[in-house]
């Protein structure tokens, strides 16, 4: 079970100014509760970084399952170094949101696009990034300064099965 399903919301942090919007799955990985709170803001950058186990602890105490973030981070960095697109699309959630306040829609949008999403500066700030070092908040999980977001949704409505993907790429 994801540690945010049976914990309260946070209070906002500042949003940032390359940050990704608030997740709109249709079962987020956050608090029931929240529904009645303000929307979170968006993840503010980080101010320093932790060490590697400081980062897992985070996530195990903000989002769950810490083993099933680094899964998905070290897969999708391994696709995106690798320039592998088809593996890159299973480790993606739709709609993805991007910069600039847009959403692909799907897999073949995406690879249509995946040139303007996957770009050099994405991929440096992947390739650059080491998964005991991700910013974490009630938000997800950063790669880079904010160029990429990981974050679980709530596949039931107990969140007992849970599944982390990237949902924003900016």
């Amino acid at each position: 079970m994801l540690a945010a399903c049976s914990q309260p919301a946070a209070p906002p942090a500042e949003p940032a100014a390359d940050a990704p919007p608030p997740m709109e799955a249709s079962a987020p990985a956050t608090p029931a509760a929240s529904a009645t709170e303000p929307a979170a803001s968006a993840p503010a950058a980080p101010a320093a970084e932790a060490p590697a186990e400081d980062a897992r602890a985070r996530i195990e105490t903000l989002l769950g399952d810490a083993a099933q973030f680094e899964k998905v981070f070290n897969a999708f960095k391994a696709a995106v170094v690798g320039g592998d697109r088809a593996a890159v699309v299973e480790e993606v959630r739709f709609p993805l949101n991007v910069g600039g306040g847009k959403k692909i829609t799907g897999p073949g949008e995406f690879q249509r696009n995946y040139e303007k999403i996957i770009t050099p500066a994405v991929v440096k700030a992947v390739s650059e990034q080491d998964f005991g070092k991700v910013f974490v908040n009630q938000q997800g999980v950063m790669i880079g300064s904010g160029q990429v977001w990981l974050n679980g949704q709530c596949l039931d409505q107990a969140c007992t099965k849970t599944e982390v993907k990237v949902i924003t790429i900016q």
